[in-house]
């Protein structure tokens, strides 16, 4: 009977046991779900995703988002063709860096079956010509790019790009960076295609960046709008979202100029580069982002940029939608152009480009 009764208890310790590891693993316990989901690294511009967007990521899902920075589109580029984009799991081009991405072989397939939210974006940004199938590209953010100036401290009225080299703007120029950010304006200035191929074209465009540079005060694809705010600069030229940050501070003292020459219109792409080690946790992410609620707070939290996500934008305040940096007249924007790839003379550009900032060292 003793027997009998010792090998009762021993047999219920062990169930109870049991029972322990089931509940301990269920609540997270002994791995957890946190440890368990992994972690998603990404390559983009820094400033350009709230922290409260991305803390709500992480509690959703548990995954664990670590950041890099890069300075220009090209350091995103380089580090996808050197084989160095193992590292990540989402990086961010532009779209004039799609087709050679594509074609090279770059980047894994994204699936959007796995992404319902995707039905969020507009049908200007679905089946685009460098991927008809939705296969390697989301988009994240749209940006004109466009001159504006402090109505009271410009020395000069701004209505094209050649005002821009006006000498009596020596060091009043607050710009972006990138070759391909500011060739194009070159290009268009000379009235030629802002997308051009052509090698005396492009030298032409190097000849007229020479006369820019003396008059910009800061090179800054991340807060070129600082400087116009706080009036070390009287003008910027820069990204939409930034010339909005701008407004925010400076009401109608800025000047938001419509432009005779074309503006440029980039979109910022999210990919999944060849060989991802995270590629599952990726989509989980693009899904997330998709999410009309998700990103209405992504861009209310600071954020404040032009959206490809229609069904975001329908949530955004009047505030947002009336924006005048972000809702340009109807003549500029129809008078924009894109980034397009432009095959083996980006590397007459690159050449070009070399010299250019070698000049301001």
């Amino acid at each position: 009977m003793k027997q009998f009764q010792k090998k009762s208890r021993i047999i219920m310790i062990l169930v109870l046991i049991g029972i322990m590891a089931f509940s301990l693993s269920a609540c997270g316990g002994g791995g957890g779900t946190d440890e368990d989901a992994g972690e998603l690294n990404i390559y983009m511009w820094s400033e350009y995703m709230s922290d409260s967007f991305v803390d709500k990521f992480t509690e959703e899902t548990g995954i664990k988002v670590n950041f890099s920075y890069m300075s220009t589109s090209e350091e995103a580029v380089a580090k996808l063709t050197s084989g160095a984009g193992s590292q990540y799991d989402l990086v961010m081009p532009c779209d004039a860096d799609m087709t050679s991405l594509i074609e090279g072989g770059h980047l894994d397939k994204i699936d959007t079956a796995n992404m319902p939210n995707f039905k969020n974006l507009g049908e200007n940004y679905k089946n685009r010509s460098f991927d008809p199938d939705n296969e390697y590209a989301i988009p994240y953010f749209t940006n004109y790019v466009y001159p504006v100036y402090n109505k009271e401290t410009c020395p000069v009225e701004i209505t094209e790009y050649k005002d821009l080299l006006s000498p009596e703007l020596k060091g009043q120029i607050s710009s972006v960076t990138g070759v391909r950010n500011l060739f194009p304006i070159a290009l268009a200035s000379l009235g030629y295609d802002p997308n051009s191929e052509n090698s005396d074209e492009i030298g032409e465009a190097y000849e007229w960046m020479k006369d820019y540079v003396p008059n910009v005060k800061a090179f800054d694809s991340d807060s070129a709008e600082v400087l116009l705010i706080n009036g070390a600069c009287s003008v910027g030229f820069f990204f939409d979202g930034q010339a909005s940050r701008a407004y925010a501070e400076m009401g109608d003292n800025l000047e938001i100029p419509i432009i005779k020459d074309p503006i440029q219109l980039g979109v910022d792409e999210f990919v999944i580069p060849k060989d991802a080690a995270n590629h599952e946790n990726a989509e989980i992410f693009l899904n997330f982002m998709l999410d009309a609620e998700n990103m209405a707070m992504n861009m209310q939290d600071g954020c404040w940029y032009s959206s490809p996500n229609d069904a975001a934008v329908a949530l955004m305040p009047d505030e947002y939608k009336d924006d005048p940096t972000l809702n340009l007249p109807e003549e500029m924007k129809a008078n924009h152009f894109l980034q397009l790839d432009v095959g083996d003379a980006i590397k007459v550009y690159d050449e070009y480009w070399t010299k250019l900032m070698a000049d301001i060292e």
